[in-house]
């Protein structure tokens, strides 16, 4: 059975489809059947696992608004443990289309209900804002990832985003828990990243993950390889960070297959 993680934070820039598709492609190395969801009408994760959106057919819209199933939509990536419900420009206006759908909330849920014991991790990219389709993606998961960028407004918006999450746990999903607080781009040179960091873990303390994602130039040139960082550059600093990130997720859960006794030294 898998778990759901939804990857949210409303506000843009801040790496959340860098870690959607990256913290996938680790969970799939590390031998572990991942699904990841594009969850954003931008479509970015389906292009940056290498899908040409005009070869796309079906989609996450299908799914929604359409009826289709998501074995319907589900393609393989070049990740044998790796798959992707793509998305599509038309996700747009599913909000607008599922406004008077019964249990309109809990439609991706329903969706994705259907194949979650086919793998051990399901990843879902939302868009950056608090709408329909973002709802649908809390309510679907059992836990959020939210990304912050090391800058200035780091904070900025976090609280309504936690403040959403509350909401959903009370109303719509009461087993949503936070998985962790992800700072992400971050330069050790710069005093004010340091700054950040120390500010975000002194108000959030053990919310926040011990690892940290490196502002890295192959996280940013491998979307337009169409291909997880891992797979272009498996030794660079962002896909080592991401790998650490999958792990950290692993052993907070206890989902680690490693056996307890290789875990200790002989």
């Amino acid at each position: 059975m898998a778990r759901i993680i939804g990857i949210a934070n409303q506000k843009g820039g801040v790496g959340k489809t860098t870690t959607a598709i990256n913290l996938a492609a680790s969970f799939a190395i590390l031998e572990y059947k991942t699904l990841l969801v594009d969850a954003d009408p931008q479509a970015n994760s389906t292009t940056g696992v290498g899908f040409d959106l005009q070869n796309i057919t079906k989609s996450l819209y299908d799914c929604m608004v359409n009826e289709a199933t998501a074995t319907d939509v589900i393609l393989k990536t070049e990740l044998a443990t790796l798959d992707v419900i793509p998305s599509h420009i038309d996700l747009v206006g599913a909000e607008i289309e599922m406004i008077n759908y019964p249990n309109r909330e809990g439609i991706l849920k329903n969706i994705l209900d259907a194949v979650r014991d086919q793998y051990d991790f399901i990843i879902i990219d939302c868009s950056p804002s608090l709408g329909l389709i973002t709802v649908n993606a809390l309510v679907a998961s059992d836990s959020v990832v939210v990304p912050v960028q090391t800058e200035f407004f780091a904070l900025e918006g976090l609280g309504k985003l936690l403040n959403t999450v509350k909401i959903v746990q009370n109303r719509l999903n009461t087993e949503l828990q936070i998985e962790g607080i992800l700072m992400t781009m971050y330069d050790g040179r710069l005093r004010l990243c340091n700054q950040v960091v120390s500010e975000v873990r002194r108000h959030f303390d053990e919310m926040v993950f011990e690892s940290i994602i490196h502002r890295n130039t192959k996280l940013s040139e491998a979307p337009s390889f169409g291909k997880p960082a891992i797979l272009y550059d498996a030794d660079s600093k962002g896909s080592v960070n991401y790998l650490n990130l999958a792990k950290e997720i692993l052993q907070k859960n206890n989902l680690t297959k490693i056996k307890q006794e290789e875990k200790q030294l002989s």
